[in-house]
């Protein structure tokens, strides 16, 4: 592997994922710095915008398996990880056997993941961080890669339970879905509402998919990238050498996980260019996805109309791309 090889492979994937998915650019690139980073994503967005679509083209390009998970108030961890079942042999003997949920795959849609209660959402967190679950005192490697691509409404609070700072943080990225454009809708129109059905090519696979992971993680970052990503995360918490926006509307701000974040969509960032080393550039790329879903704002902040992607923008700007050492 080296970074022309990852470069083309990666620009495949792009391409055939843009037979299915018509524009989204930015959340396309948000899914695939996840999957070369085996990082998870939390998509945004209302419905209808293609995020199923999304994660259904991505499993066929790819390769990999995939399960689709429905949060629902009513759906119970044992539903997420699996249980252990009854059976009956031949001779009559019984025993139980673990019987493996939806989580043991490749890629999990996690479909209106704020739907469920938190007791059902938290069944995820030691999947997301450690990549294996723990059911009946044993514990139980998932597949690799492994990826949870979960979806929200933003629009519809009744009967949804918003994700603890502990589960957003362990998100990689968070990418906002769009309204398509007049030209797009167009399309889209035309590719759904026909009787020709398109089907993405696979470009790659788990074992060459793994490789991808591996030399993402490899890529060398220069000691000055790395001191401008922790100052990128130190500027968004509330403190008085925080830009007036973060002292004004941020209650906290982002956690270590935020700058491995940042590396790593960084170097995923680098390598999709063909590059094989980080630039700052590429952590000011990312940064938006990687820090708006760890930024706790106050109520002052959804008064006056503000953001979290406008406290990211006000802490790039604030912070050198060229720091001190």
């Amino acid at each position: 592997m080296d970074a022309a090889r990852y470069s083309s492979i990666a620009q495949q994937i792009t391409d055939e994922i843009g037979t299915v998915i018509v524009g989204q650019t930015s959340l396309v690139r948000d899914a695939l710095l996840c999957l070369l980073a085996e990082g998870h994503l939390l998509i945004e967005g209302v419905p209808g915008l293609g995020k199923t679509q999304l994660v259904t083209a991505l499993a066929a390009v790819v390769g990999a398996d995939w399960r689709r998970i429905q949060f629902t108030p009513d759906l119970m961890p044992a539903d997420i990880v699996g249980t252990q079942v009854l059976v009956t042999d031949d001779s009559g003997g019984r025993s139980f056997r673990f019987q493996a949920g939806p989580v043991f795959t490749n890629l999990v849609l996690a479909d209106e993941i704020n739907r469920a209660t938190p007791k059902t959402q938290s069944a995820l967190l030691e999947a997301m961080q450690e990549r294996h679950v723990t059911s009946s005192g044993e514990t139980r490697p998932l597949p690799r890669p492994f990826l949870v691509l979960a979806t929200q409404n933003p629009i519809e609070q009744e009967g949804t339970y918003p994700l603890p700072e502990a589960q957003l943080d362990r998100f990689l990225l968070k990418s906002v879905v769009e309204r398509p454009s007049v030209d797009e809708l167009t399309v889209i129109i035309d590719r759904t509402t026909s009787s020709t059905v398109v089907a993405p090519s696979q470009v790659t696979n788990a074992a060459e998919l793994r490789e991808l992971v591996a030399f993402t993680r490899a890529v060398p970052v220069p000691s000055h990238v790395v001191r401008y990503v922790a100052e990128l995360v130190e500027a968004t918490h509330p403190h008085d050498a925080a830009p007036d926006i973060v002292r004004r509307y941020a209650r906290f701000g982002a956690s270590p996980r935020g700058a491995q974040a940042l590396i790593l969509g960084a170097k995923a960032t680098a390598l999709l260019d063909g590059r094989p080393s980080v630039a700052a550039a590429d952590v000011a790329a990312v940064a938006p996805s990687a820090l708006q879903h760890r930024i706790g704002l106050s109520f002052e902040a959804a008064v006056d109309g503000v953001v979290a992607r406008d406290v990211v923008g006000a802490v790039l700007d604030h912070v050198s791309a060229a720091p001190s050492v």
